[in-house]
């Protein structure tokens, strides 16, 4: 796929839930509510000793029955991270940090990824190295007042929050009046309780996307 078409993807969505669980079945469970809810794209982490086996399993339930979502995979730390997800054909890689490596592997195969980097410096590298929407981590330790001071001098950038973010109207308006092109959201969003109701992971995903849309008008 295109790197302006998922790019574009991103934005479009606003928010890019993130998400791990050694479950294959609960796996399934959020994604679909995530889907249901109006998300179309959707991060799974290597964070666990299942997402290996876990990963292309999803990919065929996403195929199957969540038509034009993006499942991309995070947490991707090292080359041969990258590599074995770049097998898979995951849509798109998401890391905590800025890696060469991956940066160069990715690049080679038109894998579209997006670095985590916590200073202007290492924005600035990765952007060199081809990083369209750059991941600033940890997000609660920056703050929306780092977003804003970065795109002071480089306003052409596109960062991404993760680390943090909560599915509030507060903390996701601090988030966009900052100048996010969108957020990444874990355990605030889906957490322990809430991934024991999937439709109430529905009806949250669906609030938070109206919070989103309303706040960018």
């Amino acid at each position: 796929m295109k790197k302006n078409t998922i790019s574009q993807a991103f934005i479009n969505s606003g928010m890019i839930p993130v998400f791990y669980h050694e479950d294959l079945e609960s796996c399934k469970a959020v994604i679909q509510a995530c889907y249901d809810g109006g998300l179309r794209v959707f991060e799974y982490t290597n964070r666990g000793e299942k997402a290996l086996e876990n990963f292309p399993l999803l990919q065929d339930f996403v195929k199957h029955h969540c038509q034009g979502m993006l499942l991309g995979i995070g947490s991707v730390n090292n080359l041969n991270q990258a590599k074995y997800f770049i097998q898979l054909d995951a849509d798109f890689i998401v890391s905590p940090i800025f890696d060469q490596e991956i940066a160069q592997i990715c690049n080679e195969k038109e894998v579209y990824w997006v670095p985590g980097c916590a200073t202007l410096t290492e924005i600035s590298v990765a952007e060199k190295a081809g990083a369209d929407i750059v991941k600033i981590f940890p997000g609660n330790v920056l703050g929306p007042a780092f977003v804003k001071a970065v795109l002071g001098p480089m306003p052409h950038l596109k960062i991404m929050p993760t680390g943090g973010v909560a599915p509030d109207r507060e903390n996701l308006k601090a988030w966009f009046d900052a100048g996010v092109v969108c957020v990444g959201m874990g355990s605030k969003l889906l957490s322990k309780e809430a991934v024991k109701s999937p439709k109430n992971i529905e009806v949250m995903v669906t609030d938070t996307l109206k919070i989103i849309k309303q706040i960018r008008e």
